[in-house]
């Protein structure tokens, strides 16, 4: 049985664990060539063997610096050296670097948060772009997330919503720009999802799993997303059953958003 992925070339990035360990699974299971990367390299080089244990082909650069032009330039070399070629970029990595009141906040946290959550975007696109061009087209996704929408209250920072609005916005101009070649551009908004990154509002102080009740308590579903379904969502939009989904963000937060609103404290 064909996969809906056969034969597709896709960079993943942030793939030592959580959602971009999920992903590399998924894409493999569905038969494309994975090429990784991750800051962690013990993390990286545990889900290539999970990938290849499920019989999927997988290879990855580590540690690397994605907001690093030269090092997303090694990355993305690495895929057309191994491959031939691209199809598939989905720009999964980011950290988040300021949390808490406004007020409180620094330009220094300001600064490393849009460098991790929307430069390291701009810059994996940019050394990517003219690959997916001479291929033909092909479909670039990128991680935003539902703070892009909304502040999840008790959850504040100003610079995550900022950096994750941005990526959406950077999203629809890659998609008007990428027509004429044939590449679909598309993001992902995630909302309250269980990942090594959020574990501590499940098993962290006191204060944490308070906040992380907060949040669970504003999702219709009840409950936070695994990383599993967010690969799934990623999944069917590489795909070409999603040819025709193109500019726009999808939103996968349990109804978080389309149902919801935020509270005022």
């Amino acid at each position: 049985m064909e996969g809906l992925l056969d034969g597709k070339v896709a960079l993943i990035s942030g793939t030592g664990g959580g959602q971009g360990r999920a992903a590399a699974l998924a894409f493999a299971r569905e038969g494309a060539r994975v090429v990784g990367c991750d800051v962690d390299e013990e993390a990286a080089n545990e889900t290539v063997r999970l990938v290849e244990e499920q019989g999927g082909q997988m290879i990855s650069l580590q540690p690397l610096d994605l907001a690093d032009p030269t090092d997303a330039g090694r990355w993305v070399d690495s895929a057309v050296r191994a491959f031939g070629g691209i199809d598939i970029l989905y720009n999964n990595a980011g950290a988040l670097h300021a949390r808490g009141p406004f007020e409180d906040s620094t330009l220094e946290q300001w600064d490393r948060t849009i460098r991790d959550e929307l430069t390291i975007v701009y810059v994996a696109c940019r050394a990517a772009w003219t690959h997916l061009v001479s291929r033909g087209g092909g479909v670039i996704l990128n991680t935003a997330s539902v703070s892009g929408h909304v502040e999840l209250f008790p959850l504040r920072s100003a610079a995550h919503g900022a950096a994750k609005a941005g990526v959406i916005g950077l999203t629809r101009m890659l998609a008007a720009e990428g027509a004429e070649h044939g590449i679909r551009a598309l993001s992902l908004s995630p909302g309250v999802t269980r990942t090594p990154a959020t574990q501590r509002f499940w098993s962290g102080t006191n204060e944490q799993r308070a906040l992380g009740a907060a949040m669970i308590a504003k999702v219709p579903s009840g409950r936070a997303g695994e990383p599993e379904e967010v690969a799934e969502a990623a999944v069917f939009l590489a795909s070409e059953r999603a040819s025709y989904i193109n500019a726009t963000d999808l939103l996968i937060d349990g109804g978080l958003r389309g149902i919801s609103f935020t509270v005022m404290e």
